[in-house]
């Protein structure tokens, strides 16, 4: 039997794509840039219909890729030409919300969002808040290890989630973790969490809730520069003050956001700060004070604070809809993603601004400063000949300026394929053989999620460590080496 014809006996007709037209709607993920039209798409409604779709694959030696809501800005979610894409988007329910052991049970295709308002008539909230928050899904957010503006505080997803049911690439159901905060042994459910699919697929995840803070208080500051709202973020974390979000957006971001909504941020602003307090009061307004003094300090020459919720949004939404606002000021853009330390802010924002001028580009930054998580937008116009090429070189430089500066090639955006190649200038070989060991243990045939993360894929069956000659998949044309 064919592998079509046994997932035809396993899932409705609706539930499988062959259609060419059809295929093209799942080419890529939120990275436009690389595009793969898959051989077959399946939407699953259950975990069990997840695990027949794996084993199937795994008895016929067929690639599968994972994919939620497509949100994701590294390809992660790209699919295989030859293989079969599982779109988790139809297992969408809330299972269990749990307030007294401060924990949700649901399903991979899940709204981020959707588990904060469905635990708020409980008095708590899911803390990790991606800017995609209103459409991405926590499968993607577990794959990805997904951050958010309040991550500075609370932690990226690794930090809270507290159990899987997971699909292994052979396709047994197995579960990792459960609802307790640790679990005995190997801390399997730590590998699974930021493996980007490639251990298998998530069909169940339980998450930690967190309590509502008692107050939140927001604060956004003007400057003239990026520099004055980087010693800003410095000075404020030095102090001993931990915010729940310090986001910076330079003035080219704050343009776009400006043309798409209208946010009304301070005119003239090289850069602008939003800091968010939460906690018990006495300790929120203590700390507000504290961290509007250092902003003056530091060169703001205008500070707004948010008098209700409603002007917290407003402050907010300039911030959350940077990075399709871009799409006002330029045709095309790569989204970047790279972490420094916060005390190398000023620095690394100068050299990003004069690498863009030397090859004439534009870069928009709008990031995480609290916990130096860069996110700059590369501006280019693909119908002119060369920018696109002159785009690359500058991503690529920014990330090793990350490097050089003891930081990393991703904080929250993952590897997938549009990073893999960088890895050895982070990654020595050592580190990456090792780090191939442990793909191995779980998916020895390579069929989850192949061709991501890693540069040169070793076969499962080869000796980790120095080999001479080529390597059987650059032999074979599918892998090069750098």
């Amino acid at each position: 039997m064919t592998l079509l014809s046994r997932l035809r006996s396993e899932l409705a007709p609706e539930q499988l794509i062959t259609d060419r037209q059809r295929l093209r709607t799942y080419e890529c993920d939120g990275l436009a840039h690389y595009k793969v039209v898959p051989a077959v798409v399946v939407l699953p409604r259950s975990a069990a219909q997840v695990a027949a779709v794996v084993r199937a694959c795994a008895e016929e030696r067929v690639p599968f890729v994972a994919r939620g809501s497509g949100t994701g800005l590294s390809g992660g979610a790209l699919p295989h030409a030859d293989g079969v894409l599982i779109v988790t988007s139809q297992l969408r329910d809330i299972l269990a919300v749990r307030p007294a052991d401060e924990r949700a049970v649901v399903q991979p295709g899940v709204i981020n969002l959707q588990v904060t308002q469905a635990a708020t008539p409980h008095g708590y909230y899911y803390a990790p808040d991606p800017s995609s928050q209103q459409i991405c899904s926590i499968g993607g957010n577990v794959a990805e290890n997904s951050g958010g503006a309040h991550c500075l505080k609370y932690g990226f997803t690794t930090n809270h989630v507290t159990g899987l049911q997971v699909v292994t690439p052979d396709g047994d159901l197995v579960r990792l973790g459960g609802a307790a905060p640790d679990t005995p042994g190997y801390d399997l459910l730590g590998a699974f969490v930021g493996s980007e699919g490639t251990l298998g697929v998530a069909t169940e995840v339980t998450v930690r809730l967190t309590r509502l803070p008692e107050t939140v208080r927001t604060l956004l500051a003007a400057f003239p520069s990026t520099d004055q709202a980087g010693a800003a973020t410095s000075a404020i974390i030095a102090a001993g003050v931990v915010p729940a979000a310090i986001e910076m957006m330079d003035a080219l971001s704050i343009e776009a956001a400006e043309a798409a909504v209208h946010c009304g941020y301070p005119a003239g602003a090289g850069a602008v700060l939003i800091v968010e307090l939460d906690g018990p009061a006495a300790e929120v307004d203590a700390q507000f004070d504290e961290v509007s003094r250092l902003c003056t300090d530091n060169g703001a020459f205008e500070t707004r604070v948010a008098a209700d919720d409603t002007e917290r949004q407003l402050i907010w939404r300039g911030r959350k809809s940077a990075f399709a606002a871009v799409g006002r000021i330029s045709p095309d853009y790569i989204v970047q993603d790279g972490v420094i330390p916060r005390t190398a802010l000023p620095t690394v924002l100068r050299r990003i601004n004069e690498v863009a001028a030397e090859h004439g580009v534009r870069v928009a930054n709008v990031f995480h400063a609290g916990d130096g998580n860069l996110h700059p937008l590369v501006l280019f116009d693909d119908d002119v000949p060369g920018e696109a090429g002159r785009a690359e070189t500058v991503s690529g430089a920014i990330l090793d300026l990350c490097i050089e500066h003891g930081g990393s090639i991703t904080g929250e955006h993952g590897v997938g394929v549009d990073k893999a190649r960088y890895m050895p200038r982070m990654f020595t070989d050592d580190d990456l053989d090792t780090m191939q060991l442990v793909r191995c243990a779980f998916d020895p045939d390579g069929i989850a999620n192949p061709g991501k993360v890693f540069p040169t894929p070793r076969l499962c069956g080869e000796r980790p460590g120095r080999h001479r000659g080529a390597h059987p998949l650059q032999e074979a044309g599918v892998a090069e080496v750098f």
